[in-house]
């Protein structure tokens, strides 16, 4: 059996940092670990191929190559999905899909041949079963939760590192927390399960096999859902075993902001090796907070609980959303003023949308305000139900908002604010990876000789280089975000659709 795997378009978003990509002569930010996780599970007398269509094209030589073709996407890249599956129904190449797309939308998805829904240790062995029976069906649901202390080692043999700037694995799945606007626990559920230490040892240990030295995320929409085992268990073994290595990765993870009131975890993840986390603010507004159900944002100085993070050892990256009911015109200067007072480099601002398994798109339905589907992508004004607030006061706030926080005044202002609080601890010896020189010297070119920004560059050039040193490659990894940052703003300013 000839299996090939797709990984379908990522449009061009915060997320994707596609612009900053040219900088270090990479094609993507991390590859699709869903499906190289897939891939582990399928027969090993399979052939299989794998085309991640944001480092390469898809060509039809690839698809007829094929018995079947896996497709796996998030909502964001339905479009490009379609047209995959339009591509290889037309070649007459049956289609397996599954992921967050599929099981959330597969009934507007009926040219899909087979839907695995659900998370795959649990529909796809089923299916399979059924294939090589000759009898496999068109949908198969998950009843339960998987199990993931049996999930394999992603199939890594199946990409080329080089193309990816960061790998990326993970350790659990599910929140305890369940915000109004957000699908996780509908995908996942709310009991965090979580893999056995020596899974996570184990898949660290096949990245550094391969020669893989840098970047690790943990792709964990809430690493810190279960706090006892981290800090008892899993936290102290990947200590140990990044001091037996000298050091080889750097990690980075989603987490709540009560990470914050525990100075005990933050220190074993600062050990651990986790420089960054990425932290859900949303709003500086307690309405907002209290209408979303962010309950862990509630009653705490979110700016305190920030620099508690920061000062411990941890970039913190946010998430903001505006578009909240309760959001009145003001919003758009508090969001503004708390981001700059927050030192906030990496903040994410998108408009609300209503997810299909959300609470939030329950209620809209039951209260006539839905529109359409989400496309989603939140950094585009396409609100799929109807604000309370005017729209066009919303769309004008968003954008006041993107031209203010990525104004190159503005942006470096939050990097030397952030420096100053940030305290990270020196572990290892540095380890020069592909594009770190050329990173530099194009940055000097296209963002201090070019670029508009090129004053403010030049200040945090010298000012981390005579203040901050250990900082310094650190100054020009924020330098080359802010440049994608602020061509991301432009696109939703003239309004593309990337």
């Amino acid at each position: 059996m000839k299996i090939l795997l797709v990984y379908p378009h990522y449009p061009t978003t915060f997320w994707s940092f596609r612009y900053a990509m040219k900088f270090i002569d990479r094609k993507a930010s991390f590859p699709p670990l869903g499906l190289l996780t897939i891939a582990a599970m399928l027969p090993g007398d399979w052939e299989k191929k794998l085309v991640d269509m944001n480092v390469r094209s898809l060509s039809d030589a690839d698809l007829m190559w094929a018995d079947y073709v896996f497709i796996s996407a998030m909502t964001i890249q339905k479009e490009s999905a379609c047209e995959v599956i339009e591509r290889c129904r037309r070649l007459g190449v049956k289609t397996v899909a599954g992921g967050p797309l599929f099981t959330s939308y597969h009934e507007t998805l009926p040219e899909v041949d087979h839907l695995v829904l659900g998370e795959g240790e649990v529909t796809l062995p089923p299916f399979l079963q059924d294939l090589q029976q000759g009898e496999p069906r068109h949908i198969y649901r998950a009843e339960q939760w998987a199990q993931i202390e049996q999930t394999p080692i992603p199939l890594w043999d199946l990409i080329d590192m080089k193309d990816y700037a960061a790998m990326n694995i993970q350790y659990g799945r599910g929140c305890p927390f369940d915000c109004e606007f957000c699908d996780i626990t509908a995908l996942f559920g709310r009991r965090p399960r979580n893999k056995k230490v020596g899974q996570i040892i184990d898949e660290l240990e096949s990245l550094y096999a391969r020669d893989w030295r840098g970047a690790i995320f943990f792709v964990d929409d809430n690493f810190i859902g279960d706090k006892p085992t981290l800090k008892n268990e899993v936290l102290p073994a990947i200590v140990e075993w990044m001091k037996e290595k000298d050091y080889p990765f750097y990690f980075y993870t989603e987490a709540s902001v009560d990470l914050a009131d525990d100075p005990q975890l933050m220190e074993w993840m600062v050990l651990a090796g986790f420089e960054e986390v990425f932290v859900g603010i949303e709003t500086p507004d307690d309405a907002g907070l209290a209408e979303t159900c962010k309950l862990q944002n509630r009653n705490r100085d979110l700016i305190d609980s920030v620099k508690r993070i920061q000062q411990a050892g941890l970039q913190v990256h946010g998430g903001f959303i505006v578009g909240f009911d309760s959001d009145t015109p003001g919003i758009f200067e508090k969001q503004i003023r708390f981001i700059q007072e927050s030192g906030i480099v990496t903040a994410m601002v998108g408009v609300l949308s209503a997810l299909r398994g959300t609470r939030l798109y329950q209620r809209l339905e039951g209260e006539g305000r839905l529109l359409k589907d989400s496309s989603g992508e939140n950094t585009i004004f396409d609100v799929n139900f109807i604000p309370r607030m005017n729209p066009e006061a919303l769309r004008l706030g968003y954008q006041k908002i993107l031209d203010t926080i990525y104004d190159p005044k503005q942006y470096y202002q939050r990097v030397i604010s952030l420096f100053k609080e940030y305290n990270p601890r020196p572990k290892g010896k540095f380890h020069l990876q592909k594009g770190h020189i050329g990173a530099l010297f194009k940055s000097i070119l296209w963002l201090g000789v070019i670029g508009k920004e090129r004053l403010q560059f030049w200040k945090l050039f010298f000012w981390s280089l005579f203040r901050k040193p250990r900082l310094f490659p650190l100054a020009i990894t924020y330098a080359v975000y802010g440049f994608h940052f602020r061509k991301v703003a432009e696109r939703v300013r003239e309004g593309d659709s990337f």
